[in-house]
């Protein structure tokens, strides 16, 4: 089973006999509060048009917990997710389909929180929105109530100590940018820099100018230049988890499995006792 869908094949699977629930996850990781400027609202983005039979999940509030030590996006507590899923259509014996405003991140976090909790068939829509070609829908109405029930996440999963180790013992790939990776700005978290031993992975990497994934091979080859090799055990992080799931994603496209470690570097660089390394070399 493929982890991404086409805008083409969900159109078809829309009109089939077991159309996939559609969730709408639209979302940006908005420093307007320091710039003064309203932030980013999804739920207003969604109901000025969205793919017909949508419904709209909130990542702040829907998937993930209030920030806090564990970060700025801790996973969601098992039964708030469960009940935010079922109110959103979301069923053991539907597949689900999610899609963002294009970026992949959101879409990405939903997914991997999906599949980590039981879902068997979730897949994110390549390209998000701008990739639809049909038309769109301002309805807002409840879906029909789902009846999934997540489970414990059982694997897949890594804590700061985890991250450390597989720095060390496997690759531990940082999908955020170069510039903070390397230290040069954090504007977000209490400093800049990367966990000793983590190589820099850029998650925009992993997608064309169109804003689609690279093939499988080129995503293959991409992750094979950084360190992964067939019997390489790979572990992601980001800023709080949410790009981190977009990496963890590219790599299924790719058919290499890895871990999110879902507190990342907001959950790593707010404990002064964990070491930060800076610049371009991983250690």
């Amino acid at each position: 089973m493929t982890a991404i869908i086409t805008a083409t094949e969900l159109a078809e699977e829309l009109t089939g006999g077991n159309p996939p629930v559609l969730l709408d996850v639209r979302w940006q990781l908005s420093l307007a509060k320091a710039a003064g400027a309203p932030p980013f609202d999804g739920a207003a983005e969604y109901a000025a048009g969205h793919i017909p039979g949508a419904a709209f999940v909130d990542l702040d509030r829907e998937l993930a917990s209030a920030p806090g030590a564990a970060g700025r996006h801790p996973l969601p507590d098992l039964a708030e997710f469960g009940a935010a899923m079922r109110r959103a259509g979301v069923s053991a014996g539907r597949p689900v389909v999610v899609y963002d405003g294009g970026q992949g991140w959101a879409a990405a976090r939903a997914w991997w929180l999906l599949r980590r909790t039981g879902h068997p068939d979730v897949r994110v829509l390549d390209g998000g929105l701008p990739s639809w070609r049909g038309a769109l829908s301002k309805e807002v109405r409840a879906p029909a109530e789902g009846d999934f029930v997540p489970e414990p996440v059982a694997e897949g999963l890594l804590d700061a100590d985890g991250a450390a180790a597989l720095a060390r013992t496997g690759v531990l790939l940082d999908a955020r940018a170069g510039e903070r990776y390397r230290g040069e700005v954090e504007p977000v978290d209490r400093v800049g820099g990367h966990i000793p031993g983590a190589v820099s992975a850029p998650t925009t990497e992993n997608v064309g100018p169109d804003g689609l994934f690279l093939p499988p091979a080129e995503l293959r080859d991409r992750f094979k230049a950084l360190g992964v090799s067939p019997d390489t055990e790979v572990g992601v992080y980001c800023g709080s988890g949410v790009s981190g799931a977009h990496e963890v994603l590219a790599l299924a496209v790719a058919g290499i499995p890895a871990a999110l470690y879902a507190g990342s570097w907001s959950e790593w660089s707010a404990d002064p006792s964990r070491p930060v390394a800076v610049g371009a070399d991983p250690q």
